[in-house]
């Protein structure tokens, strides 16, 4: 086999392969690390690796609830030189986060100093603020010296870390987690302490417990920032067994009576990751704009706690009707998103519903009891193992000193010592029988050896040597419940749960942050308030120029009159209205636009470019403005002589940018759109001749191109109108007087067809108005 030429020589360490193997596995690497090592946390102890190495680089430091505090600096610095390589900004907002109450339900970080507010304000630069360990912290950690945990070498190899907190409650639910991997996310919202716990003995009691009879313990969220949930709880029990859901979560509000029969609502919580002062901006535009218009103002009188203020604009307003509004154009009310994927065992993500969060984390408490029970058992049999040398040394007391004494190398000489039969005969004389044994020689162990040449003079007192008896007797009796509990699952469990029970004592109603703050209340549906109801119906002449500037007058005004407009500008629209009507805007690129008449400027100056209220392109112009009619019908067409009818219903745009109606293209403008009156359609091409056709061969249609009105062969449609036959066609001359043509046979055809020339004395701009 000879190599291929075109084929480049590899150098010493490189290696060829598929561009597309070696991006997908590198992408796939980095997608994992994502997953394992920034954005979920563990369902065993809740946490990512950025808040472990926080924690634990704090207990380093000694930052003890009790004791004193140190400069975040510091604390993120070593977990960043120790721990955790990355900036040390991220690794702050990490550990600045761990200790706002408004974020975390049980926060782990007790802040000294500014660390942000619920406004939305940073915390502080990290030399201006110090921190220590809360006790809810402590308690995660506690174990940590006992091999409670795995520990792993950290990313230099230098240092070790653990892999998992211990974990004394189920942070993962108590506090919740947010995160964005590669292709999948996380969102899991805070919970009562006490409540989990609730749940956890149940589940311990009976394994086989259904999700549904956990919800009985767990009802809900709870949120730091209070709230009221009023989610139904089909949709809770729904979301917690498929670990996938939401809930809708609202601001807490009361009424406040004022004098004189007034009142105001005051807002005492807000839902939970909702910035104050952005929902007070938002609040304040909806007024500005006036889409709230039974609000009259807002103001906040926060100090530690939320307290925002709402104006009523009368006294006649229902509260709830207000709220209600505002709930649905603000983020008084919010949903909030469940998404329970976590790593299960610290490496596989999973979408886990309760009962499985939960079972993860009995799982790991009942690893944790395990080993630090071994841990403990090799520590005892350590101890007793010295406390065999000890006691030996003290019934053996002459030769022991004699042996040390006198003897070149005392600790070779007391290991080789058989001390069996002098012990049995020194246990003879003091009546002393020990349960210990030594080894099948007789002979001392180095540990315990070393223990006998350590041992101080004053040790030898008789006093001493009865302490030992009785250290000893503890430890064997401890020793005999660990191998006891080692044995017996139901003896593990039933530690478990009494750990569990003195953590909920902990975090109990005793404790700040142990009452449940957000209630769950069954919130029905609010029914749909006409904005014309909200607005108080007043008159209004509205008016637009052809540049599109727009206004409304106060009062029905003459509209002969001479209105004021800008250089260079002229009058195209004017029109009499309520301040309850809302006004349809027909442009030529076939859109229709909707304005409330409640919203439009005042009547002072020139008003305001309509291109600021809605998004209508430069390009396009103002071909109709008309009051909306409810229930009325629109008769639309194109310069090209297409069209069709619309219900006025279905023209309604609920956003800025309107609602295409009028298809057109190609050169092609809307310029037709007229309520329908009557019972047959009349048009006029731009060649003079006019068509009466019935109303019933055009058909009624919500959008799209049209059917054909008239044919054509130069130019295009010019004017268009409905009528009913038996009243004839009527038109304005140049005189200004009505001219009427009662016998419209010769008019008459089917739809699309040329028609006839115009009447004698029919306008000669082809208009029939």
């Amino acid at each position: 086999m000879t190599d291929n030429p075109d084929t480049p020589s590899l150098g010493k360490g490189e290696l060829a392969e598929p561009l597309r193997r070696a991006i997908g596995d590198r992408y796939l690497t980095y997608a994992l690390s994502t997953i394992m090592h920034r954005a979920l946390p563990d369902a065993r102890d809740g946490l990512k690796p950025v808040h472990r190495r926080i924690m634990f680089a704090m207990r380093e430091l000694k930052l003890a609830p009790s004791g004193r505090f140190r400069k975040s600096s510091k604390i993120s610095g070593d977990v960043m030189g120790n721990y955790h390589p990355h900036g040390d900004q991220a690794i702050y907002d990490a550990m600045a986060r761990l200790a706002q109450d408004f974020n975390m339900r049980y926060p782990l970080v007790d802040g000294q100093g500014n660390f942000g507010n619920i406004d939305g304000d940073n915390p502080a630069a990290s030399r201006y603020t110090e921190a220590r360990l809360t006790f809810i912290a402590e308690a995660m950690m506690e174990g940590l010296d006992e091999d409670a945990v795995d520990f792993r070498d950290n990313y230099d190899g230098t240092l070790t870390e653990p892999a998992v907190l211990p974990a004394a409650f189920p942070n993962l639910l108590a506090n919740g987690a947010s995160g964005i991997a590669v292709g999948m996310a996380t969102n899991i919202p805070p919970h009562n302490a006490s409540e989990l716990i609730g749940a956890c003995l149940h589940l311990i009691k009976t394994p086989d417990a259904r999700d549904d009879t956990l919800l009985q313990y767990v009802p809900g969220p709870d949120f730091p920032t209070g709230g009221v949930l009023v989610e139904s709880p089909e949709n809770i029990a729904r979301a917690y067994s498929t670990g996938r859901g939401a809930f809708r979560l609202r601001a807490r509000w009361e009424i406040e009576e004022l004098p004189r029969g007034q009142w105001q609502i005051v807002v005492t919580e807000i839902p939970f990751q909702v910035q104050k002062s952005r929902l007070i901006e938002k609040i304040a535009e909806l007024i500005q704009t006036k889409k709230t218009p039974i609000l009259a103002d807002i103001r906040d009188e926060s100090t530690d706690d939320v307290r925002m203020v709402l104006e009523p604009r009368s006294k006649t307003v229902d509260p709830e009707v207000l709220m209600n509004l505002l709930f649905r154009n603000s983020e008084l009310e919010v949903r909030f998103s469940l998404n329970m994927n976590v790593l299960v065992d610290g490496v596989t993500p999973k979408v886990c519903s309760l009962k499985e969060v939960l079972r993860a984390f009995l799982d790991h408490r009942q690893e944790v009891l395990l080993r630090r029970s071994r841990h403990r058992l090799g520590k005892i049999d350590r101890r007793l193992e010295i406390l065999e040398g000890l006691i030996t040394a003290f019934l053996n007391l002459d030769r022991v000193i004699d042996i040390i004494r006198y003897d070149d190398d005392p600790k070779a000489a007391l290991m080789a010592e058989d001390w069996s039969k002098k012990r049995a005969r020194a246990a003879e004389e003091s009546a002393y029988v020990s349960p210990l044994g030594l080894d099948s020689e007789g002979e001392l162990t180095e540990l315990q050896t070393e223990a006998i040449l350590n041992m101080r003079l004053r040790s030898l007192r008789r006093l001493e040597e009865m302490e030992l008896v009785s250290e000893r007797d503890r430890l064997m009796a401890e020793r005999a419940e660990i191998e006891d509990l080692l044995d017996n699952p139901e003896v593990q469990w039933s530690r478990i749960a009494d750990q569990l029970k003195e953590t909920r004592k902990a975090l109990g109603k005793d404790y700040e942050f142990g009452a449940r703050r957000t209630l769950i209340e069954a919130a029905a549906e609010a029914e749909d308030v006409p904005l014309e109801a909200m607005i108080e119906k007043e008159p209004v002449t509205i008016v637009c120029s052809r540049m599109g500037w727009i206004r409304a007058m106060k009062g029905h005004v003459d509209l002969t009159q001479a209105f004021k407009f800008k250089d260079g500008d002229e009058g195209q629209f004017a029109f009499h209205a309520e301040t309850t009507d809302k006004i349809l805007v027909f442009a030529s690129n076939g859109r229709i636009y909707t304005l409330l008449a409640s919203n439009l400027p005042g009547g002072r100056g020139m008003g305001e470019p309509l291109r600021l209220m809605v998004d209508l392109p430069n390009e396009a112009e103002i071909v109709e403005m008309r009051i909306h009619a409810p229930g009325g019908r629109l008769i639309v067409a194109s310069s090209a002589g297409d069209g069709f009818i619309v219900a006025e219903g279905e023209v309604l745009a609920q956003t800025r940018s309107g609602k295409q109606v009028l298809n057109v293209r190609d050169g092609v403008r809307a310029m037709i759109c007229k309520p329908v009156q009557g019972d047959h359609v009349a048009v006029v091409g731009e060649n003079r001749k006019v068509l009466v056709f019935p109303l019933d061969e055009l058909p009624e249609m919500g959008r799209g191109k049209g059917v054909r009105l008239q044919k054509y062969k130069d130019g295009g449609l010019s004017d268009l109108r409905t009528l009913t036959l038996v009243d004839g066609l009527s038109w304005h001359d140049p005189a200004g007087r009505t001219r009427t043509e009662a016998d419209l046979s010769e008019w008459l055809g089917k739809r699309a067809t040329a028609g006839r020339m115009a009447p004698r004395g029919f306008p000669r701009d082809n208009k029939f108005t």
